[in-house]
This record gives structure tokens, sequence and C-alpha cells, in this order.
């Protein structure tokens, strides 16, 4: 008999330190950092519980186990070995691409990235005192994303060092197909670029759809690429700050962890226990996770569709992330200050994505349904109001 998970289930996060519920009014429902509103897996509280009542607290070790942890999840999900050794634990994945824009793109250097893009992305050139070179994903008559090749190609200059890849891509939602994928890799490697690809969003792709990644498609690409990823977004703790590098070139590998030399301490002690315990026991309440959040995506794009014609949403194929296209929706003011001020919902700025995101707003529906409902009632009658 599997076992049952209650997603449904209304948790309160005002009273808590949570950034999502903290950072705006009470009387706002925040559909918009990528945060869940789900309580973790019951075996990773378990693991946590047991922790503390240990009630010693020092210093901690990368212990074997979770190393084989990580390597088992990737062979069973994306049939792609590694070895671990190739792994080293960093505390955020936005800590990830910001030191491997230092390894490998300072003091010179330039890095490349598709737009729109996860905001965090666009600050990497001026933190590592290196030059961007942005392209935007190009846009199909239905709404979907796609890579230009010509595009991708020409953007590339004699500078570039890194191309930041984002996939699942968010905010877009987008999961690169594999022949997508072998194209921008194949540039890369004919202009000499490291790829460093952020895929925290690979365990939550949909039905239809399947997550590689990019080091898994050949030897060569393996040992171009810095592969980063994380428990955090899949089982919903990010608040236990616990990442990962898969780095298969022992040079680079070596010139990541050089660059974070005497900056990057060890990783949270919780944020271990966690990684292990969801890494080990986590696969069944990420299955039951997967069939709720695909409901509500569903939920969400057949409500726009059908009370929400002005805006328009092309269903992401992974993330719980979705991308509200509402240029045409009459609106006199930035659509995230319209929803906010007017219907009292918090979503994502569109314009904080870089170029291609004016007129988009960016909605987390990875929340209880009377949550999303409520939500989108609210952004109904504030349209209403203005039609």
């Amino acid at each position: 008999m599997k076992p049952s998970f209650n997603f449904d289930q209304v948790i309160d996060r005002r009273t808590t330190e949570s950034e999502k519920w903290q950072f705006y009014g009470p009387d706002v429902l925040p559909l918009w950092i990528a945060d869940m509103d789900f309580a973790a897996p019951p075996a990773v509280i378990q693991a946590l519980m047991a922790r503390v009542a240990h009630g010693v607290f020092g210093y901690p070790c990368e212990l074997p186990e979770i190393h084989q942890a990580i390597v088992d999840w990737c062979a069973e999900r994306y049939q792609w070995h590694i070895t671990p050794d190739d792994i080293i634990l960093i505390p955020g994945v936005i800590t990830g691409f910001n030191l491997a824009a230092h390894a490998v793109a300072a003091p010179d250097g330039a890095i490349l990235y598709q737009t729109p893009a996860y905001p965090p992305f666009l600050c990497v050139a001026e933190n590592a005192n290196i030059k961007e070179q942005v392209v935007e994903l190009s846009r199909a008559e239905d709404g979907s994303y796609y890579v230009d090749e010509t595009k991708f190609t020409e953007s590339i200059s004699s500078n570039s060092r890194m191309f930041l890849l984002c996939n699942p891509q968010n905010p877009t939602g987008r999961v690169f197909e594999k022949n997508e994928l072998e194209k921008m890799a194949e540039i890369c490697l004919r202009n000499n670029l490291i790829i460093c690809s952020d895929e925290i969003h690979g365990d939550l792709i949909y039905s239809g759809h399947h997550h590689i990644p990019i080091a898994s498609l050949d030897k060569e690409i393996a040992q171009n690429t810095i592969t980063l990823f994380a428990p955090s977004k899949t089982f919903n703790i990010a608040g236990l700050e616990a990442s990962i590098a898969v780095i298969q070139n022992p040079d680079l590998r070596q010139r990541f962890r050089q660059s974070g030399k005497g900056l990057l301490g060890w990783v949270n002690l919780m944020g271990l226990t966690a990684m292990l315990a969801a890494y080990r026991e986590g696969k069944p309440w990420l299955e039951a996770l997967l069939h709720y959040l695909e409901d509500n995506r569903d939920y969400l794009y057949e409500y726009i569709q059908n009370e929400l014609p002005e805006i328009k949403m092309v269903k992401p194929q992974g993330t719980y992330l979705a991308w509200l296209d509402c240029r045409h929706a009459g609106l006199k003011q930035n659509p995230h200050k319209f929803f906010l001020q007017k219907a009292h919902v918090a979503l994502n700025d569109g314009e904080k994505f870089g170029p291609g995101g004016s007129g988009f707003v960016r909605l987390n529906f990875g929340c209880p349904r009377v949550i999303l409902q409520e939500a989108l009632e609210r952004m109904k009658n504030a349209l209403r109001e203005i039609r």
C-alpha cells in the first residue's frame, strides 16, 4: 500500500520567519518566491528530530554515505553515472554559480546566459567583476520558448568563458530536450566555454517530459561542465542550505574549490542530515508531490483559459512556477504592482528577469489548492474592475 501525504493541509507560516509570508502585509497571498507551502517529507522531519535529540551540534564532516546517496539518486533518476569524488557540497546553488564565475571567467572574461532568467543570474557578472552577455530565448507563436541556435552562437565573443544554463528553465518552465542540449553543448565546446548548469528543479518534471543533466550527454561535455543541484526545491528544505556541485573534470573541480578558499565554509549540519534522509527515503513523497503539483498546474491553466482569457499561459514542463503573459490584459501599470495593489496577491515581477520579462509575472503554484483558488479569484475580481 502506497503511503499517503496531505498536500491540502494549510500550514500557518505567517507566525514563522518565512520570507515568503513575511515580506508583504498580512492581507497579501504570497505566490512569489520559489518556496512551497508543504511540510517536508516525514522521513526528513524524523531524521532531523533524531539529530536534535542527540543534543551535540559540533563541526560536521561529509560522511561517505551522503556522497553515495547522491550518486545513487543520479543513477536511478537520470541514468547519470558519477562518482563520490566528483561531488562538492556547497551551501547553495547561487553560491555555486558565483564560485564558478570566479573560477573560470575572472578576471577578464565574460559569462553568457539566456533571458528571461532567474534574477540572481543577472548579478553574477557584477559580483565577479566580469562582463555579461545576454541572449533572449526565442518565443514561438503559442508562447513556448526555445533556443535559437544562430542567436546563441552570435552572442558568443572571444572573451566568453562560461555559459550559465538553467534547466529546467526558470521562469519559463521549459525542460530542454536532448537535441537542444546537444546543440548548446556543441557550441560551447567549439568556443571553449565552460558550462555551468543550474539544475535545481531537475526532479520536478511533469508527465511526458524528462530531465537530462547536460553533463550526462557524453564524456567530453562532462569534462566541460559544472552541474549544480540540491534537494532544496525538490523536498522544500531550502532553509537548511545544503546543495551539490558535480564536477567530473579534476582540474576544473580544483579551480572551483580554490575560488571558495577562505570564503566558503562547511554545509549546515541539519542540511546534511536532511539531504541524506531525502535522497535515501524521500522518493515516495516526491512521487505524490509531483501528482499534486501537476494537478495544480492543470487547474491553474484551465482557470486562466476560462476565467482570465486576457492572460496567456503555457503549461510549464517542469518546476512549480508559471510564467504569465499579461501584456494584453489592458493594465495601465506593471502587472506585478497591479495584482499586489488591486488583488492583494504577490507574484514575481517579470521585469526582474531581464530582457523579455516586461509584462509578465511569475506565479508559484506549489501550495495547497485552496490558497491557489483564493489567489486566482482575487486576480479575477481585480481584472473585472478594469474591464
